[in-house]
C-alpha cells in the first residue's frame, strides 16, 4: 500500500524566545549528528539479536502461525486475554482503534467475531464480574507473559484457569487455552509443553511494551477481524521510509525525538499526547507506558500525559494554557473519521442561538476543535506538534505504532539511557513477590515492610 502515512507540522515547537526556553531550528540541526548516531545504533545488525531490539524486526516477521491461531480463536463466542502492561495495553489499543466502538454489545450476526475482554488488574470484583459475563464452554483464554512469572498476570490466570477446569474439566479446558510466552524458557513455556496446549512464541528480544506487533497483540486481533497483515504492512512501510530518510529535515521521527530531547532540557518535563478521535483514546494509554517505562530512568525522562480531544478541552486545557510552561504538546488529527453525521437544522425557537451549527458535519466540528486547541496553545507560545493521519485503519495504525516505538527508542539513546529495560518496575515486582511469600524473595519482603514504616510514620484516622 502506498500513500501518506502521516504528516508532521512542527513550526510551533520552534520558537526564538528571549527568556531562553525557546528552541531554534539551529539547535535542532546541531542535534542531527546525535540523531544519526542513534539511528545507526538502532539499526545495527550487531544489536538486532540483543534483548530489547527485537521489535524492529516484527514488521517483517512471518504471520502464518499467528493467523492460524486467530482463526482458531475466532471459532469461540468470547476471547479473554490475560496480561498486564504491554501484554494488555496493545490489545486494547488495537481493538479500540479498529473495532466497532460497542463491539461486545453487538449481536453475533452484527459483530461476526468473538466478544473480547482483557483481564489486567488483580481486582477480584472485576475478575469475578467478567467471569459472570461469559459461557466457559464458548470462551477461549489467552494468557500472555514472556517470563510466566508476572505476579498479576499469573494470579488472574490461576483463578480463571481453575474456574475453566471446574466448568469444563481439565482435558476440555486445555482445548480452550492459548499460551503466548518465551519460546524456550519460563514457567508458562514449561506448562505449555507439559500440557501440550496451543502456544505461540513471544520473542525473547522483544520487551512487553514493544510487543503489540508480535503474537502478544496480533493473535487476538486476528480473531476479532482486524487485518493484521495491513497492520504489519503499515509498520513495515514506516520502517522502510524512515530508513531512507538520512537528513533531519526529511525524517519526522528524528524531528520529534530531537524536539522532545531539547524541550526536556529546557524544563518541559511533560509530553501531552492529545488525539482528536475516540478511536485513539487507548492509544494514549499504550503510549504512556511506552514512553514512561522506556525513558524514566536515572533522573531523566518526561512524564507522559494522556488527553483526548475534544473531551479534555473541558478538563485540562485551562492548565495547558495558563499553567506552567512545562509541557510539549502533540495534537493528532485524523482526516477521515470513517463516519459522517450532519447536525440537523434548529427548529425550536428556544434553541435558535444554535442555528449556526445546523447543516454542518459533526466531524468538521471535531477538526475545528483540534485546530482551535493547537492554535490557542501556539498563540500563547506553548510548543505544539501537529500530526495528521489520513485515516484510522489498520495500515495507518500500524505505521503510527511503529513511528512512536522508533521515536521513543531514539529519544532514549539521546538521553544516554537504555530504552528497553525497566529497573524501577523490577524492584516493585520483587517487593510484591516478597510480600506475597514467594520463596527466595524473603529479603525483598522485609525491605518493603521496612520502607512502608516510613509512610506510616505520620498518619491520621478521621
Amino acid at each position: 500500500m502506498t500513500g501518506k502515512l502521516l504528516e508532521l507540522s512542527y513550526g510551533a515547537a520552534l520558537q526564538e524566545r528571549s527568556d531562553g526556553v525557546g528552541v531554534a531550528w539551529a539547535e535542532l540541526e546541531a542535534a542531527e549528528p546525535s540523531l544519526r548516531d542513534a539511528d545507526v545504533w538502532l539499526r545495527s545488525k550487531a544489536n538486532r539479536k540483543k534483548e530489547g531490539f527485537g521489535w524492529i524486526d516484527l514488521p517483517h516477521a512471518d504471520l502464518e502461525a499467528i493467523l492460524e491461531a486467530g482463526e482458531w480463536l475466532a471459532s469461540f463466542d468470547a476471547v479473554i486475554q490475560i496480561g498486564i502492561g504491554g501484554s494488555a495495553l496493545g490489545n486494547r489499543m488495537v481493538a479500540g482503534a479498529l473495532l466497532h466502538p460497542c463491539h461486545n454489545e453487538l449481536a453475533l450476526a452484527e459483530r461476526k467475531t468473538p466478544r473480547f475482554y482483557v483481564v489486567e488488574n488483580v481486582d477480584p470484583r472485576s475478575t469475578k464480574a467478567l467471569w459472570q459475563m461469559i459461557d466457559p464452554a464458548r470462551t477461549a483464554v489467552v494468557v500472555v507473559s514472556k517470563s510466566g512469572s508476572t505476579a498479576e498476570t499469573m494470579t488472574n490466570f490461576l483463578w480463571i484457569w481453575e474456574a475453566m477446569k471446574r466448568s469444563l474439566g481439565e482435558e476440555a479446558a486445555m482445548k480452550h487455552l492459548l499460551v503466548v510466552t518465551d519460546p524456550e524458557k519460563g514457567l508458562l513455556r514449561a506448562f505449555a509443553e507439559s500440557r501440550r496446549c496451543r502456544s505461540l512464541p513471544l520473542p525473547s528480544t522483544v520487551g512487553g511494551r514493544y510487543s503489540v506487533l508480535s503474537a502478544a497483540g496480533l493473535a487476538a486481533s486476528a480473531a476479532l477481524g482486524v487485518d493484521v497483515a495491513a497492520l504489519q504492512e503499515g509498520a513495515r512501510e514506516m520502517d522502510d521510509r524512515l530508513a531512507l530518510r538520512s537528513r533531519l529535515a526529511d525524517n519526522p521521527a528524528w524531528i520529534v525525538a530531537g524536539l522532545h530531547w531539547i524541550h526536556g532540557c529546557r524544563g518541559r518535563n511533560m509530553t501531552v499526547l492529545m488525539p482528536y478521535v475516540d478511536g485513539l483514546k487507548d492509544f494514549t494509554e499504550w503510549f504512556a507506558q511506552l514512553w514512561g517505562e522506556s525513558l524514566g530512568k536515572e533522573g531523566q525522562g518526561t512524564t507522559p500525559v494522556r488527553a483526548l480531544g475534544a473531551v479534555d478541552q473541558h478538563s485540562q486545557v485551562q492548565l495547558y494554557t495558563e499553567g506552567p510552561d512545562d509541557k510539549l504538546f502533540t495534537i493528532i488529527n485524523v482526516d477521515d473519521l470513517g463516519e459522517t453525521a450532519l447536525i440537523p437544522p434548529v427548529s425550536d425557537l428556544e434553541l435558535e442561538p444554535l442555528a449556526y451549527l445546523g447543516g454542518q458535519e459533526m466531524g468538521a466540528m471535531l477538526h475545528a476543535e483540534a485546530r482551535a486547541t493547537a492554535s490557542t496553545l501556539a498563540s500563547l507560545g506553548r510548543p505544539v506538534l501537529w500530526l495528521d493521519l489520513p485515516g484510522l485503519d489498520a495500515f495507518h495504525l500500524g505505521g503510527l505504532i511503529y513511528f512512536y516505538e522508533y521515536v521513543t527508542a531514539l529519544t532514549g539513546r539521546l538521553l544516554g539511557i537504555n530504552p528497553f529495560d525497566q529497573p524501577g518496575v523490577e524492584q516493585g515486582k520483587r517487593f510484591t513477590c516478597g510480600l506475597m511469600g514467594r520463596k527466595g524473595f524473603e529479603a525483598d519482603g522485609k525491605a518493603s515492610k521496612e520502607a512502608f514504616v516510613r509512610i506510616e510514620g505520620r498518619h491520621l484516622s478521621f
